[in-house]
């Protein structure tokens, strides 16, 4: 096995001699497709990736097509920024979709709308890096737009968990904490922020590859007890269901327990 990165610089320069896309997979259900930019342009690289999704269903289907452009020079590749993901359809209906057909608006920050292959997601504000997520969170904000806004910090995964580099790991928390004061100020008086991860990827064990372990859950808001505990869930569909509660919506036919009832300072639900 070997990180994408390792197998762009292994085959980089003969994807550059022969004008073949860099084909290979990955531990989870993800099928990968590389090319130098300045040999395979972003439209077509895309194109490829749709003919794959559109192939690689049923039987034979995975989570989802990535495109990885890169670019630079033999021993000097490097990603870039203009990853596109193309997911599988979700098999059923989702917290997102329930939202929608309520009337509840709601907003993808980054690679959401890919995650949930564009279902449940109203507004699309595109962003390619942690800066550009929390700067569209903040304008989200201050736009006073309603309903659920889902943002993905694409950095910490992407640039610093698989490439097992504990420091620019560190940099980034860091960065995003100094962020956190300014994200609070900003709340409406019934807004609730939550902080949490899909999965693991911890730059510190050998493999590039996400890791199992337990994942933060915080959230702050004016109307949020202080000092609760939320203790460890049993599943992460408890947040999703608790969005729900939230913003009204009946979340019948769901997995989960909500946490609304904890959340909630008493006298403000």
């Amino acid at each position: 096995a070997a990180s994408g990165t390792a197998i762009i610089e292994d085959m980089g320069a003969e994807h550059i001699r022969t004008g073949c896309p860099i084909v290979y997979t990955s531990a989870d259900s993800v099928f990968q497709i590389a090319a130098h930019e300045e040999v395979i342009p972003l439209d077509e690289l895309y194109r490829i990736c749709e003919i794959a999704r559109g192939l690689l269903q049923g039987e034979h289907g995975v989570g989802r097509v990535i495109a990885r452009p890169f670019r630079g020079q033999a021993g000097e590749f490097v990603r870039t920024e203009n990853r596109h993901d193309y997911s599988l359809e979700p098999p059923g209906e989702t917290i997102l979709d329930r939202l929608v057909k309520n009337g509840i608006e709601t907003t993808g920050i980054g690679k959401i709308k890919d995650i949930f292959a564009d279902r449940g997601i109203i507004h699309h504000i595109p962003s390619k890096n942690n800066h550009e997520g929390v700067a569209r969170i903040r304008e989200v904000i201050e736009s006073e737009r309603r309903g659920l806004v889902f943002a993905n910090l694409v950095d910490f995964d992407m640039k610093y968990g698989h490439r097992n580099d504990p420091s620019g790991y560190a940099a980034a928390l860091q960065e995003i904490d100094k962020e956190i004061p300014v994200l609070r100020s900003k709340l409406h008086s019934s807004d609730i922020l939550f902080f949490t991860a899909d999965h693991g990827v911890d730059p510190t064990t050998p493999s590039t590859d996400h890791s199992r372990e337990y994942v933060p859950l915080l959230v702050v808001g004016p109307q949020v007890c202080g000092g609760v505990n939320l203790g460890i869930r049993d599943t992460f569909a408890d947040l999703g269901k608790t969005v729900a509660e939230l913003l009204g919506v009946s979340t019948q036919g769901f997995p989960g327990l909500s946490l609304a009832e904890d959340l909630l300072r008493k006298g403000d639900q």
